[in-house]
């Protein structure tokens, strides 16, 4: 008797876009549950997950912290959070469903008998909610905090995954202070969970408009002539905060503007906008082109010419007055720490070989904005008088990442009317807000789906990480032997070094 044939549902064809990837039954567990980070973005991700019908009917959700709790307090801490930040509709139906999975688990990083609570309460969720042995670690802590909670996860069995099943876990950044320190975190993570299990998370890389820039410069063929040394002149990219450092005194002094954006979100930005055409989007071949490019970065031999750093001073943020970073609650009135960082880089590549990559970051500037800048050349040859184009610069593509996430191309076009040719730039704007009905999902809506479904592309692998650290330590060496960074007012877009350092080439910084 011949067997039956498998059936195949068609709509689960992987070549139909239709529908999307819904994660299998799975569990995640976040340590520092009561953080900023969880309470504003991952708990609000997760619930928004569930409500667009992307987690599986039977997820759970764990949270490890020291409080006191019980678990109906964490659950309403959970709803409270919710409510108060996700993007799509609260809806008591999708809530109830997702209440019935959540757990707390009291305890600290260094209590072996709370890990040992932790692996009870993931074995209850196995055998209650049908999570079968799935479960993704999520380590919103500090980086001190990383190698601790790697060693506990492995005393207590919960690193290990029966046949069939998986663990994971994602790393939040910074991942580590350095090339050293960021080697000694690998080597704790590394013994712990197999390399293809750790997930660092990059926020940024999950954005929108960041994977767009793959699409438009892949997608289309009228970008990828011009996008090379023939014809662009400089790249700026810039993630400008009109905030402070808030509450964040304890982890941001010490750290700085380059260590905390520089190291993982600008080189990152680089590596997508400068590199190859990968093969495919797989991580593999996405990997293989960023590290090329982050390979092939040369720094600029005079340190102190080609790159500015600055701490903003008490000024005005809008209508109000602010105080500056040495006056900040927390924060020693001697820090050395800066608040605004600005390098220039060279990528050492056929396509880039003498198009210099600038990458500036700061807080208290005077808009909140991330937007990658593509300059191109003037044209060679203007048949036109003077006065005819004084006020025509030259042509750029904006990719606008934050908050308007969008692309603008500037250039030249004629004024109406009057006698003579007169040119000047225009803009043409795209906008994902008016050109699309559905809003883009939060960054880590996106990561955190990807965890579970084990789809890494997006993520930084340790090749990268370290590439990233041998860029940034020779220059925080040199910054480590000067006094001082220079104070620029709150509300501005940086200290005048920063201005100086492309007016000595004829070039100035975009004001987005």
């Amino acid at each position: 008797m011949s067997e039956e044939p498998t059936w195949i549902n068609p709509l689960r064809d992987p070549r139909d876009l239709r529908l999307p990837r819904i994660a299998g039954p799975c569990s995640l567990v976040i340590f520092g549950v009561t953080g900023d980070l969880a309470q504003k973005k991952l708990l609000p991700a997760v619930y928004d997950l569930a409500n667009r019908g992307l987690l599986p009917p039977s997820f759970g959700l764990t949270g490890f912290a020291r409080r006191d709790w019980t678990q109906e307090h964490f659950i309403e801490f959970v709803k409270t959070a919710v409510k108060a930040r996700c993007r799509t509709p609260f809806k008591e139906s999708t809530w109830k469903n997702l209440a019935a999975g959540i757990r707390f688990v009291q305890g600290t990083f260094d209590d072996p008998e709370a890990f040992e609570r932790l692996s009870a309460t993931v074995q209850e969720l196995d055998r209650d909610r049908g999570t079968r042995g799935n479960h993704a670690f999520y380590m919103s802590v500090p980086p001190r905090a990383f190698p601790i909670v790697a060693k506990q996860l492995a005393a207590s069995g919960l690193s290990r995954s029966s046949e069939g099943a998986w663990r994971r876990v994602i790393i939040e950044k910074p991942f580590g202070h350095d090339l050293a320190s960021a080697k000694e975190l690998d080597r704790v993570v590394s013994e712990v969970f197999e390399p293809s299990s750790v997930f660092r998370i990059d926020h940024y890389l999950g954005k929108e408009t960041v994977q767009n820039l793959l699409a438009l410069r892949f997608a289309n063929a009228m970008y990828e002539p011009v996008w090379n040394a023939n014809y662009v002149d400089h790249v700026q990219i810039t993630m400008a905060e009109d905030i402070g450092i808030g509450g964040r005194a304890g982890y941001y002094d010490g750290i700085g503007a380059a260590r905390d954006i520089i190291q993982n979100h600008l080189l990152q930005l680089m590596a997508l906008t400068a590199m190859e055409e990968p093969l495919s989007f797989t991580a593999k071949d996405l990997t293989a082109e960023k590290t090329k490019v982050l390979s092939a970065v040369r720094l600029p031999h005079d340190l102190a010419a080609n790159t500015a750093r600055g701490q903003y001073a008490r000024g005005w943020q809008g209508s109000h007055e602010v105080v500056g970073y040495l006056e900040e609650k927390g924060i020693d009135p001697k820090s050395t720490t800066e608040t605004y960082a600005a390098i220039r880089l060279d990528i050492d590549t056929r396509r880039w070989a003498g198009v210099p990559f600038y990458l500036r970051c700061g807080k208290r500037l005077g808009k909140r904005v991330t937007e990658i800048a593509v300059v191109f050349k003037r044209a060679p040859h203007l048949p036109f008088e003077q006065t005819a184009v004084r006020e025509l610069g030259k042509n750029a593509i904006v990719i606008r990442v934050q908050p308007d996430e969008g692309v603008t191309m500037r250039f030249g076009a004629k004024v109406p009317g009057g006698s003579t040719m007169e040119v000047r730039d225009v803009n043409m704007d795209f906008s994902y807000g008016r050109s699309f009905t559905e809003n883009s999902p939060e960054a880590y809506e996106r990561l955190i789906l990807d965890v579970l479904l084990g789809d890494p592309p997006l993520f930084p692998t340790t090749e990268e990480v370290n590439l990233s650290w041998e860029i940034l330590d020779p220059i925080e060496d040199f910054w480590s032997t000067l006094g001082q960074p220079q104070p620029y007012r709150a509300g501005t877009w940086g200290p005048a070094e920063a201005d100086e350092m492309l007016a000595r080439e004829g070039r100035h910084w975009r004001m987005p």
